[in-house]
């Protein structure tokens, strides 16, 4: 077959296949559109998922008769201001959208400057364009979809409902609206409840845009983000690392106002965040990253949903940075629906109402009577009650000491110990539940961290080697990781060939099991496969130290012992959380624990 050139219809339904993905695609363009236009309010309506109707309004600039005959031509756009790609400013510069649009749809645009009297309209179906015609209309421009894909039913047949073509909409319009908190949106339509974003202005305007679009539990469950770095700026909100969700839908990236998808941010998150939680959960995070325009290249997708940085491993950096000094600062801070988490567990018992027993129902007389027991001489039913002054469960006597209010102290003072694991704490108007090897897991773990960053850890000698049996592989990965070990304050060396002696220990782990330490150790570096990653595993390494030299359950404290774990707790930055992304304490507010019990009704 010899190479022919294509119609120019045909051209523009090519063309449209790399722009109109689906109608949140349609819906992406207008609305960046209408921003680029200034607008200060923009409404969306929909209809069958998008598919029936697909309306924009805005009330930008507008364009006079030239711009608006223009406009539905390919590749042309009034965002360029020369030939060159290299300092992109706007959300769209390809001036593609509107031509692709109109060659798989019936395409109606409407428009007015505030200097002219009236408006103009024009209408492209299916490649076919119009002569503009006079409208009355107030400023702004207002564009209609209807009936996309139309003339190509092999492309409608491959979208999905019209519930999964009118969320992905829905999500399209939330990104726009958080990248973009100074613009009102209106969504509404016969598919969907209306959903409207007032505009924010001032200070906290990203905050109060990002709690309208996401909700308020994360703008109380965040900590807010500004760093520059590398002539990078860097702000937004990241969640604690105790409010997670099972996956990374709630990740939001924007670079220089555009919403986007990029591997360098996605790994940049991950790793801010190792340390805090589970492999399987994730942060949630709103990344706003402002750059130099000339230092990324918007160029690279068709739906410029992808870009490219200059120097990505900055970008890693600025970011890394960001949300560690953002958390740093948050301190012990955990997330509040823990709290609610805490509250639906609670079972209140069923209400049995009392029934007198009827005369007629009376109990048999013979042994299977049910009795009660006697009573001592000259005691009261109620007397039994004082058997209760004397404590039932474990009570040591000590000397009063002067002990300070609870409300002097975020995490309060120690009341109880429960089931040899748990501290219960009063601030001033909360009641705190500490998981106590959780919350010194963090904090020895810190503390290896610290002493890593200034030097070697330091170690103390073992009186008598401890020697470990292990198999020959076993022993053979950890005299290869010997060098590394000795950093982190463990000393040990080959003793024969199915056993290894351990010399010296980690000052931080105390009297810890140094067998099961070895062990686990052992297991991770067989796990790795290769000792050579192991520089790279060192938090993995010092955080199996600190799970084995943390205060074990079942261990009984003193009132010192948990009073001054809380105070490091305060003093810690990250003991909201333990090193595997639990929380480590459980905040329930006063009224929480009066609505358990119905007070607030």
């Amino acid at each position: 077959m010899p190479i022919r050139q294509l119609p120019e219809d045909l051209i523009n339904r090519i063309a449209a296949g790399e722009v109109v993905e689906r109608p949140a695609s349609v819906v992406k363009e207008l609305v960046e559109n209408a921003i680029d236009a200034g607008a200060s309010r923009v409404q969306i309506t929909t209809a069958g998922g998008g598919q029936s109707l697909i309306r924009i309004e805005d009330d930008g600039v507008g364009m006079d008769e030239a711009d608006l005959v223009l406009s539905v031509e390919r590749h042309a756009t009034s965002k360029l201001a020369d030939d060159g790609l290299e300092d992109i400013r706007t959300l769209g510069f390809r001036g593609e959208a509107l031509a692709s649009i109109g060659a798989v749809a019936e395409l109606v645009i409407a428009s007015r400057r505030a200097e002219d009297a009236s408006g103009l309209r024009i209408t492209v179906k299916h490649g076919m364009k119009s002569r503009p015609v006079p409208l009355a209309m107030n400023r702004g421009t207002i564009v209609e979809v209807r009936e996309l894909f139309g003339n190509v039913p092999a492309r409608r047949k491959f979208l999905k409902t019209e519930r999964s073509e009118a969320g992905a909409i829905t999500d399209m319009v939330k990104r726009l609206a958080m990248a973009n908190p100074h613009v009102q949106f209106v969504l509404d339509g016969a598919d969907r409840t209306t959903s409207n974003w007032p505009g924010r202005e001032g200070d906290g305007a990203l905050r109060a845009r990002l709690g309208d679009v996401m909700g308020g539990d994360f703008g109380d469950n965040a900590v807010p983000l500004a760093t520059m770095r590398h002539g990078m700026v860097v702000t937004g909100l990241a969640g604690l690392p105790t409010y997670t969700r099972a996956n990374s839908l709630s990740q939001y990236f924007f670079v220089n106002g555009r919403a986007v998808r990029d591997k360098v941010l996605v790994g940049a998150i991950r790793a801010a965040y190792a340390d805090f939680v589970f492999r399987d959960r994730f942060p949630v995070v709103a990344i706003f990253l402002a750059v130099d325009p000339q230092e990324v290249d918007v160029n690279v997708h068709p739906t410029k949903a992808e870009l490219r940085f200059r120097d990505p491993g900055a970008v890693r950096g600025a970011v890394i940075r960001a949300i560690t000094q953002a958390l740093d600062a948050a301190g012990h801070r955990a997330a509040s629906t823990v709290a609610e988490d805490v509250v639906q567990a609670f079972r209140v018992p069923e209400y049995v109402p009392f029934v007198e027993r009827s005369e007629s129902f009376a109990a048999p007389s013979g042994s299977y009577a049910a009795s009660p027991p006697p009573l001592r001489g000259g005691e009261s039913q109620t007397a039994r009650f004082m058997d209760f002054a004397e404590p039932s469960a474990r009570y040591e006597h000590a000397e009063p000491a002067p002990v300070a209010e609870p409300t002097e102290y975020p995490l309060g003072t120690a009341r109880a110990q429960m089931f040899d694991n748990f501290i219960v704490a009063q601030n001033g108007d909360s009641l705190l539940l500490v998981d106590q090897h959780a919350a010194h897991e963090r904090l020895v773990y810190e503390r290896f961290k610290a002493q890593m960053a200034a030097g070697p850890v330091a170690s103390q000698m073992q009186l008598i080697p401890v020697v470990i049996e292990l198999s020959e592989d076993d022993c053979g990965r950890l005299e290869e990781a010997a060098p590394t070990l000795e950093r982190l304050g463990l000393y040990l060396e080959r003793f024969g060939p199915r056993a290894v002696a351990v010399r010296e220990t980690p000052a931080l782990l105390g009297q810890a099991d140094i067998d099961g330490l070895v062990r686990d150790l052992a297991d991770g570096l067989a796990e790795w496969d290769s000792s050579a990653v192991l520089a790279d595993r060192l938090e993995a390494i010092i955080g199996r130290m600190a799970c084995h030299g943390s205060v074990r359950s079942g261990r009984r404290l003193r009132v010192e012992e948990m009073n001054a774990l809380l105070r490091e707790m305060e003093t810690t930055p990250h003991s909201g959380q333990c090193i595997h992304g639990r929380p480590t304490y459980v905040e329930l507010k006063k009224a929480d624990i009066e609505r358990l019990f119905g007070r607030t009704r």
